[in-house]
């Protein structure tokens, strides 16, 4: 069984209009949920051993929140190709995470973050589920469970076992 952790960053800052997208900050109701978030994570009865987090300042923010809450042996891994990607590139970058990983954190953007959530999740809480459908909010953490390995992670094939959303 695996486990995929599928997060959106938390809240960024529009503060600087002229900046890039790549390069926006998160902004102070972002670090707060990212706070909650870590309170969260250090009750997990199984933490990611890898993390996969996209390249942008909002997503690498969110991780160096979070990052306490994570055991120190966690593989980190920023790749550039998370940023802008769509809901398949997202699953075909699930399908190529190493076959010893048996929790993932893979941190990104909406829509296709929790477009990726609601594609994956065939079974579990049906509310939840449905909940993800209608809004995957920013800092929301969806965990999966898988059977099988990551090269054969398809639609449908994966339960919902939480989904949680910052107070």
């Amino acid at each position: 069984m695996r486990r995929l952790l599928l997060l959106r960053h938390a809240k960024s800052s529009w503060d600087q209009p002229g900046l890039a997208d790549h390069d926006r900050q998160l902004s102070p109701r972002g670090h707060r949920a990212a706070t909650a978030l870590r309170e969260h994570l250090r009750g997990s009865p199984s933490p990611p051993d890898v993390v996969v987090c996209s390249s942008a300042v909002r997503t690498v923010e969110t991780l160096r929140l979070i990052r306490t809450a994570l055991p120190s042996s966690t593989s980190v891994t920023i790749d550039e190709a998370l940023y802008g990607a769509d809901v398949d590139e997202l699953l075909d970058r699930v399908r190529r995470l190493p076959s010893a990983a048996a929790r993932v954190l893979l941190i990104g953007h909406n829509p296709s973050i929790g477009d990726l959530a609601e594609m994956l999740a065939g079974h579990g809480d049906h509310d939840a589920r449905a909940s993800i459908a209608a809004k995957f909010p920013t800092a929301a953490l969806a965990v999966l469970t898988i059977d099988g390995a990551w090269t054969t992670v398809a639609r449908g094939a994966a339960t919902l076992e939480e989904y949680w959303t910052p107070p």
